[in-house]
């Protein structure tokens, strides 16, 4: 099969011949259709947080169809349509029993990022149990981004307590922020959006956001205290993760407000602990999502509820151009690799 290999970090990916991986007998073998790229993607490119053993396979965001089961698989068929949940659990943890999997202690693998390979090639292999199906009427490249983006989103709005009235400031407009906006929504909240460009802003306010403000143009605590009556947001949700946001996001809180943070970089930062004991503030830690937030997510795709983040698409063998445009910060939504398929060679 045909993949696109990480080599060396800070070097362009080569796109070349491999073994096509054999499936156990709890495996799925799945023909990649489409894998989402983000952010994550250009970090492990160079070396930044997880350093997977190379050569690698990256793409943490697959689509595809079902070519092959192990033996002992009972929930799929060859022709499946699946995506994939990308963190290798335990499953047998005090948090995988509780459904909270996605902080399993001995999570060592990702897909995609590190341990396993992922969606940058023809084929892929995993454990039957991380495939989920995809509902129907998904159109590939929007299912890919489903994995990471969708699931990381619902889980965030989610683990927020998002509730109906209440105001709600999403700090960053990407790929994660395009979906927690609309999750957002739909739980009935007044969306706040806050980007750095006006093509992001009208981005945002394509999306359905009742307030859409670009932080390179106005003083955003000031528009928030003003729409706001002086009161504050309920929730803060950061996508961004930086000192400025987590900052600006804490003092724009009222007080009982949530922080939630999704994003993060390498840096440590210092906040008041006096501020948030005497106006007793909250922070929430989100990481990625669990696999029933994965399932919630593609269903309300399905519906029509929330509506496709993709507007550039790529073939897989034009990655590093497409790593190029990811770079540029021009991106709205997402972009997705579509993969040029080969003819299948693999048993069903």
């Amino acid at each position: 099969m045909k993949a696109a290999l990480l080599r060396a970090f800070g070097a362009p990916l080569t796109w070349e011949e491999v073994e096509t991986p054999v499936p156990g007998p709890n495996d799925v073998l799945i023909q990649v259709m489409a894998c989402g790229t983000d952010g994550t993607d250009l970090k492990l490119l160079e070396g930044f947080g997880y350093r997977p053993d190379l050569p690698f396979i990256m793409g943490h965001e697959p689509a595809g169809l079902v070519a092959h089961v192990g033996a002992s698989v009972r929930d799929f068929q060859v022709g499946d349509r699946v995506i994939s949940y990308n963190f290798f659990h335990c499953g047998r943890c005090h948090n995988c029993r509780r459904g909270r999997e996605q902080i399993c202690p001995y999570l060592d693998r990702i897909l995609g990022v590190r341990g396993v390979p992922g969606g940058y090639a023809d084929y892929l292999c995993i454990p039957a149990r991380q495939a989920v199906p995809i509902p129907s009427g998904i159109p590939w490249e929007d299912a890919a981004v489903l994995c990471d983006a969708g699931c990381t989103a619902f889980h965030a709005v989610d683990r927020a307590r998002v509730k109906l009235g209440e105001t709600v400031v999403i700090f960053g407009v990407g790929g994660v922020g395009s979906f927690a906006v609309q999750f957002a929504k739909l739980a009935g909240a007044r969306v706040i959006a806050i980007e750095q460009s006006a093509k992001k802003v009208h981005w945002a306010e394509s999306l359905g956001v009742d307030v859409a403000l670009d932080a390179s143009a106005v003083d955003v605590s000031k528009e928030i205290q003003h729409l706001t009556n002086d009161w504050g947001v309920d929730c803060v949700i950061d996508i961004v993760g930086r000192e400025e946001t987590l900052t600006l996001g804490v003092n724009v809180l009222c007080n009982g407000g949530r922080l939630v943070i999704v994003g993060y970089t390498p840096d440590s930062y210092s906040l008041s602990g006096k501020h948030f004991a005497q106006n007793e503030l909250e922070v929430i830690g989100t990481r990625c999502g669990r696999r029933r937030d994965l399932d919630q997510a593609a269903q309300l795709l399905a519906q029509g509820k929330v509506r496709s983040i993709v507007t550039e698409r790529y073939p897989l063998n034009d990655v590093n151009a497409a790593h190029q445009r990811l770079q540029s910060g021009e991106v709205l939504g997402r972009l997705v690799l579509d993969i040029p398929q080969q003819p299948s060679s693999t048993a069903s």
